[in-house]
């Protein structure tokens, strides 16, 4: 489960080049729902933010597989965002046909390698798009909610990803405690990151996600409440808002620093006990030198 039924036929190259271009497919994928809604229904697309907005929240996970792939919940709004009714042409038939047919046709190019080539990068073929309501006929607002924070909570352990912090050397990627095909997508992220033409991706930096380059979770900007707003919210409820009017007072007082009596002594033991080997190990260098 999780692994390739043949590791040597397994195109790990465009395994980790898709996940490095799948934040830009993504922005592809959300343009090109937005020129689709306005052919259909014979609006000029400049024209399209007068009529009606496109919100979305996504959500990428990682399959056991150890490949990213998307959660969404899409939704025309009126211009004005959530709080403005949709005009009358916004169907859920008509936002479900522009999803399935922009998500077949969009595409990113990678950048030419010698090595490589060109690559063009799609979503999968297995595309799921399900009508969403809140008015008793299917899954209200928190369950909505619910489904997004299902796979936004989702540990590492649970899926194929990689790991919760960076790699810095070549080393830290042969000994990272992961399954193998994880292993060998992080060596594919790393050598390719070591080529020029793609040092834009940064793929060194991002081995640790396979690649991966984006957040999580992300959302427009007109979809629900802002990040801002909820820290906000949450500051307050714990009673540390920071709102301007706040005066917050916190005191700080030096205790102390170092180790406690007992913990001294056990330091001071490992201590000597490096010194005396970093001393019987420059002894057996000296008689292997005069052997």
């Amino acid at each position: 489960m999780g692994q390739p039924l043949c590791s040597d036929c397994y195109d790990y190259t465009g395994h980790v080049l898709w996940h490095a271009y799948a934040s830009k497919l993504w922005d592809r994928f959300v343009i090109d729902v937005r020129r689709r809604l306005a052919s259909s229904v014979g609006l000029v697309q400049s024209h399209f933010a007068d009529h009606a907005r496109l919100s979305f929240a996504r959500v990428a996970e990682y399959q056991k597989r150890a490949a990213v792939h998307v959660h969404a919940v899409v939704r025309l709004d009126g211009p004005a965002g959530s709080a403005d009714e949709p005009p009358a042409w916004a169907t859920v038939r008509l936002l479900t046909d522009a999803v399935r047919k922009s998500a077949r046709r969009v595409l990113v190019c990678s950048s030419y390698s010698p090595a490589v080539g060109e690559q063009a990068l799609r979503w999968g073929d297995q595309i799921d798009a399900r009508p969403l309501h809140s008015d008793g006929d299917g899954p209200d607002d928190d369950a909505v909610a619910a489904y997004v924070a299902k796979y936004v909570t989702k540990g590492a352990s649970e899926t194929g990803a990689g790991l919760d912090h960076p790699l810095t050397t070549w080393a830290e990627v042969r000994s990272a405690p992961v399954s193998a095909h994880v292993r060998m997508l992080m060596g594919t992220c790393w050598r390719l990151g070591g080529l020029p033409e793609y040092e834009p991706l940064r793929l060194r930096a991002w081995t640790h996600t396979l690649g991966y380059r984006g957040h999580i979770l992300t959302k427009s900007r007109a979809y629900s409440t802002t990040y801002a707003a909820l820290r906000a919210e949450r500051a307050h409820h714990v009673g540390h808002s920071d709102t301007p009017e706040a005066i917050t007072e916190r005191n700080w007082r030096y205790v102390g620093s170092g180790h406690t009596p007992g913990a001294a002594l056990i330091a001071a033991g490992v201590a000597e006990d490096l010194a005396s080997n970093r001393e019987a190990a420059r002894d057996a260098c000296k008689g292997g030198e005069r052997a």
